[in-house]
């Protein structure tokens, strides 16, 4: 008897096409309800609804219910991570239109892989930390170093209250575009924010994607040499 027979019932939940839409489009870490899950997917919001109590049941979301509305989550980062392995491993989506060429682009120079930052921004921003010596590498994180300990507070990011996450610290996430590591964990979620309430990045609707702003191009450029 297999030692993990549910390993078909998780396989089936993720090869159904409009719950992987889901799943990938619940990536960008924040809560939507079912209209807009079935608006990203395609399908009518009551087929949308069929596949969130499947994905529900299968414990791959969450949600939490305001007044009349249900907003769905992905359920922890973990699953974020195997969504973004299995990504990695894929074939490249196929291009059918200029807007999804448009879309794609947009997601390979920077998104959001679930609480951090990914794309090619996400991996300049990691080999910047790394030449600087903030982090060196480690078997499955980025470890921050004395000078990293003084970099980060300087920069804003408060570092105590980020080691007190019930979560990995600095999680190396392998990038499904890029094919290299980029930070994650709870250093990779303070970072992320932390450009997003100083103005450097700001989101695309729709998609997952992020867009660095001017006064982001310039402050990439200051302290990061991007």
């Amino acid at each position: 008897m297999s030692i993990n027979p549910n390993i078909a019932e998780l396989a089936s939940l993720l090869a159904e096409p409009s719950r992987a839409t889901i799943l990938t489009s619940l990536m960008d870490g924040r809560f939507h309800t079912a209209s807009e899950l079935a608006l990203m997917t395609g399908i009518t919001p009551q087929t949308a609804s069929f596949h969130l109590s499947k994905l529900i049941e299968g414990q791959l979301i969450t949600f939490e219910k305001h007044g009349r509305h249900r907003y769905y989550q992905l359920a922890n980062t973990d699953i974020a991570s195997m969504l973004e392995s299995f990504l990695t491993i894929s074939a490249p989506p196929k291009v059918r239109s200029l807007r999804q060429s448009t879309q794609v682009q947009l997601l390979r120079e920077a998104r959001t892989c679930y609480d951090h930052l990914a794309g090619k921004l996400g991996v300049d921003l990691t080999d910047s930390m790394l030449a600087n010596q903030y982090i060196t590498t480690g078997d499955t994180e980025f470890v921050i170093t004395a000078k990293g300990e003084t970099f980060f507070t300087h920069f804003g990011i408060d570092l105590p209250v980020l080691k007190r996450k019930r979560r990995s610290f600095s999680h190396a996430c392998l990038d499904w575009s890029e094919r290299r590591h980029h930070l994650g964990g709870a250093l990779g979620q303070g970072l992320m924010n932390h450009l997003f309430d100083i103005g450097w990045i700001v989101r695309v609707p729709s998609i997952r994607a992020v867009k660095v702003t001017e006064l982001g191009t310039t402050g990439l450029h200051t302290v990061f040499d991007l």
